[in-house]
């Protein structure tokens, strides 16, 4: 891989410890991709998790004096007052790792956002922009709905690249390997975000390659959540880094551009059998729940203002909390809904993710309801049952205490 004088530099501690290895971390990382150069980036999103591994690498960069060149938006946390007051003392351990996880960060230079979605509102690139988010929503979101360019990087190659601002050139950075490969033949209306879940879901099951897929045959433009729930499912239960959608994605205007004229390698059929399937697979029986949980991927404003349409001037039978950023929250509180949401008994918190091991500890073991798959899946390790229903079916589930059908 060629690099610059100015990168060799780097590569060689010119530019400090930290520097030098991201860049031997980078340069590895080339030379496995076959990348024949560095490229400069001008965003970076770093999934953070609070837990072990995440934290040792963090400090490990800030201890060699690490400083980010781009500054990046990182994953939830855990709103540890908030938490404490509404739900339980949270471990000494998890208060430990949240509070060096935040200082580690915030000495290395990164943006406190903690929140998932930066597509939505912090962190938001143009088409064709190159940057390196990690992230499981994010990646699909800004590579396919945007158009924008970054691998499906990992925690610590995304913090690599915030701080050398570079990445190596490779897979979803070249025009050749943005275009699909796999045709998709959608024989099912996708009508509602939900929808778009089980179409997620779906389509890593029937196929599970890494290539491009091409969906056809859908005729409605999805809502920025149906895009933002569609990528988060892909990568759950596959790993699709980029998608189109022909005739609404920004570089599938048609099937010959998305296939650069070229014919696909695979065709799969998805009939809404198929879809059926997959609700009866992973959405679970009606019964009682414990609780409710949404917001993973962290809601938007939109989706918050539906919960409080569904239960104004109601009480919620369960504990209910909503997940979002510390910028919807704030939105939601001016718009009136953060009332409406608290009064009926649930919670709006900020900056809290339903995958922090240390937060969640009181309902190990119990029955849940929640509109993701994703939250479901997560979760399945700590034992939680989660029944997954469209949003306003989930919330009405929570106002009478069970999962009707």
């Amino acid at each position: 891989m060629y690099l610059t004088k100015e990168q060799l530099g780097m590569l060689h501690g010119e530019e400090g410890e930290a520097v030098a290895y991201s860049m031997r971390i980078q340069e590895g990382l080339g030379r496995v991709f076959g990348a024949k150069r560095m490229v400069p980036i001008t965003r970076a999103h770093v999934a953070l998790s609070a837990q072990d591994a995440d934290l040792w690498f963090v400090e490990k960069l800030v201890n060699m004096g690490g400083r980010c060149r781009i500054a990046p938006t990182v994953n939830p946390s855990i709103d540890i007052d908030y938490l404490n007051r509404h739900l339980a003392e949270v471990p000494d351990t998890g208060k430990e790792i949240v509070s060096k996880t935040n200082v580690a960060y915030r000495k290395i230079g990164a943006q406190l956002t903690f929140d998932c979605t930066p597509y939505l509102q912090q962190n938001v690139p143009a088409y064709g922009e190159v940057i390196a988010f990690s992230e499981s929503s994010a990646t699909p979101y800004v590579n396919s709905v945007i158009g924008a360019r970054t691998n499906r990087e990992s925690s610590q190659s995304a913090l690599c690249a915030a701080i050398t601002g570079l990445v190596p050139e490779y897979g979803l950075l070249l025009d050749e390997k943005r275009k699909a490969e796999i045709f998709v033949d959608v024989r099912a209306d996708i009508k509602d975000d939900f929808d778009y879940q089980l179409l997620g879901w779906c389509y890593p099951l029937i196929y599970k390659g890494p290539e491009v897929p091409a969906f056809v045959g859908i005729a409605e433009r999805a809502t920025p959540e149906g895009f933002m729930n569609f990528g988060a499912q892909l990568n759950t239960s596959g790993a699709t880094g980029l998608y189109h959608i022909v005739g609404i994605t920004p570089e599938a205007p048609d099937i010959k551009h998305a296939f650069a004229g070229k014919e696909p390698k695979k065709k799969v059929i998805i009939e809404r059998r198929d879809l059926d399937a997959v609700r009866e697979r992973i959405c679970g029986k009606p019964g009682r729940i414990d609780f409710a949980m949404f917001g993973c991927p962290h809601l938007s404003i939109r989706q918050v203002a539906d919960i409080a349409r569904i239960c104004r001037g109601r009480r919620f039978s369960v504990d209910v909390w909503v997940l979002t950023s510390s910028l919807t929250k704030e939105l939601a509180a001016r718009m009136g809904f953060l009332d409406i949401i608290n009064r009926a008994g649930g919670h709006i918190v900020a900056d809290t993710c339903i995958d922090v091991p240390p937060c969640w500890w009181p309902y190990y073991g119990k029955s849940a309801v929640t509109d993701s798959p994703k939250c479901a899946y997560y979760n399945e390790i700590r034992k939680i049952d989660f029944k997954i229903r469209p949003l306003e079916q989930a919330v009405e589930a929570a106002l009478i205490g069970e999962v009707r059908i």
